[in-house]
């Protein structure tokens, strides 16, 4: 009986871990998910500031984050750098990333 109690101890202290494993690597994908799509907005909004690409850089910054699921937090123009901030959550918890794109400094 006592081995009984102690398989099944061992059996769900070992789930447990995994469980916590799994969604931590899973949080740690989506963070780069994240920093990625809030890299293709702000390289959207500098294109569009530069002139590369025809509208308003933060309203295609805004479609560009849209497309991946997410909403900007902010966005604003300095010349033509574009920095950039999103939010979206994981697992109800509130995620967030900033990029900044534009042409090099001179």
């Amino acid at each position: 009986m006592a081995g009984t109690v102690l398989s099944v101890g061992i059996a769900f202290c070992t789930a447990t871990l995994a469980a916590s494993f799994v969604t931590a690597g899973a949080a740690a994908a989506f963070g780069q998910r994240m920093a990625g799509v809030a890299d293709a907005a702000a390289l959207a909004a500098a294109d569009t500031a530069s002139g590369a690409v025809t509208g308003i850089p933060c309203d295609r910054a805004a479609e560009v984050a849209s497309a991946a699921g997410a909403d900007i937090a902010s966005c604003s123009l300095d010349g033509l750098v574009a920095t950039v901030g999103i939010a979206s959550s994981f697992l109800r918890l509130p995620a967030s990333a900033t990029a900044r794109a534009g042409p090099p400094p001179s």
